[in-house]
């Protein structure tokens, strides 16, 4: 793989840009792999990398029905953040943020990481004391965060109106290192790091069968022929549902749009993410001067990746009392993505009851921020065979256990 630098940029330049490789190639599937991971997102990328970095295991094959990072990853508000109340929580995503943020040097590729800090109003009572138990827990958990005022939440916001009528800013959980990053750049660095290490990346090839034998995994069956291998990794998002039931088995899973818009790009205005829970909306400002807003999922099941009118109204309609500012401006775009929600908004990374095969699904609203945390402990679960420290609390025999990682009380929400 040739390595991207300023010098190549100006050779390149010199030469109108005609010795650019393509950055990942596109082979045909092989007979057999060791490992086959369906799902080519973020997720399914991460795993194959760390597979690869870190185990050493490279005779791998990413399938996508699709297009690579066409799921959720290319459909999400790129938050980064890892202030959760609940240990394994907080653990897995601090793992993602801090691999994140040297995840361009590891790649060779840029990705955008901007720590530019992300903030979790407190607008009642409630929250005030729900935020500031969450720092006491970050504290103990060795993350970063802190409880600020509603003057400190001003400065570091000045368009937002503090006092508002319905909802007033009664202060913050302030996480400085938390971010954003670019959702398809990250995508793109994977493929291209995994397509370097060897690593098949196969788009457009649908699976439509699992194959098994002795309780085993033993292959696929795709739009592009039989395909063998040794393990099998299922990192599908909002479709885990259709390819566990394939394998012969059942999650706890149900999956929902969430849908998201951008504004009219604008001056700069706001650096840092605010996150108002009480009134479900969110809102940061890309580097194209874009809003980037959201809201909470739909309340129904369904796999539709297209806006609403109805979410458009609830969403701006409760962030413009705090940021009187978006009242004036136009939507650019809107979209939704298919997430998959598991009871307690915690994730599921674990074995199977089919041998060999592995599921990493159920990171419902929050699958973004945790694509390099996630892509390693599944990696080492796949590689292990058996889930080592930060994938242990959330195997599939907490629900039957009673055993829940509650982060939908804890959090207030599951972004």
């Amino acid at each position: 793989m040739r390595r991207y630098s300023a010098f190549a940029v100006a050779r390149e330049a010199a030469r109108y840009h005609q010795g650019w490789a393509r950055a990942w190639d596109s082979p045909a599937p092989k007979a057999h792999y060791d490992v086959i991971v369906i799902g080519a997102g973020g997720h399914g990328l991460a795993t194959a990398y760390y597979l690869g970095k870190t185990h050493g295991v490279k005779n791998v094959a990413v399938i996508e029905k699709g297009w690579l990072g066409g799921g959720n990853t290319g459909r999400n508000t790129t938050i980064i953040r890892s202030n959760y109340l609940q240990d394994p929580s907080a653990a897995l995503y601090e793992k993602a943020r801090s691999l994140y943020e040297t995840l361009s040097q590891d790649l060779n590729y840029n990705i955008m990481f901007s720590p530019r800090g992300v903030i979790m109003l407190a607008q009642t009572e409630h929250e005030v004391r729900g935020w500031k138990r969450t720092a006491q827990a970050n504290a103990l958990q060795g993350i970063p965060t802190e409880f600020i005022g509603p003057r400190r939440v001003k400065e570091l916001v000045p368009i937002m109106n503090i006092h508002g009528p319905r909802y007033p800013v009664l202060g913050g959980l302030w996480q400085a290192r938390g971010g954003t990053a670019r959702h398809d750049a990250v995508a793109w660095g994977l493929a291209r790091a995994c397509s370097a290490m060897g690593m098949d990346i196969i788009q457009n090839c649908e699976v439509t069968a699992i194959r098994s034998e002795g309780g085993q995994v033993k292959g696929i069956e795709t739009t592009k022929g039989a395909i063998s291998c040794g393990k099998l990794a299922i990192v599908v998002a909002g479709h885990s549902g259709v390819l566990a039931e394939m394998a012969g088995f059942r999650l706890p899973i149900e999956s929902v749009a969430l849908q998201a818009l951008v504004s009219e790009p604008i001056k700069p205005c706001m650096d840092v993410v605010v996150m108002a829970n009480t009134v479900h909306g969110y809102m940061s400002q890309s580097d194209k001067g874009e809003m980037v807003i959201g809201g909470g999922a739909d309340g129904f099941n369904n796999y539709t990746q297209r806006g609403s009118f109805q979410h458009v109204e609830e969403t701006v309609r409760a962030l413009c009392e705090t940021f009187p500012i978006i009242s004036r401006l136009k939507m650019l775009r809107q979209w939704g993505g298919i997430v998959d929600m598991t009871g307690d908004r915690s994730p599921i990374l674990s074995k199977t009851p089919l041998g060999n095969c592995f599921i990493n699904c159920g990171w419902g609203t929050g699958g973004f921020k945790a694509i390099p945390g996630s892509g390693w402990a599944m990696a080492q679960l796949v590689a292990k065979g058996e889930p080592g420290p930060l994938a242990a609390a959330f195997g599939l025999e907490r629900f039957r256990e009673g055993r829940f990682i509650d982060e939908s009380v804890a959090a207030g929400v599951a972004h």
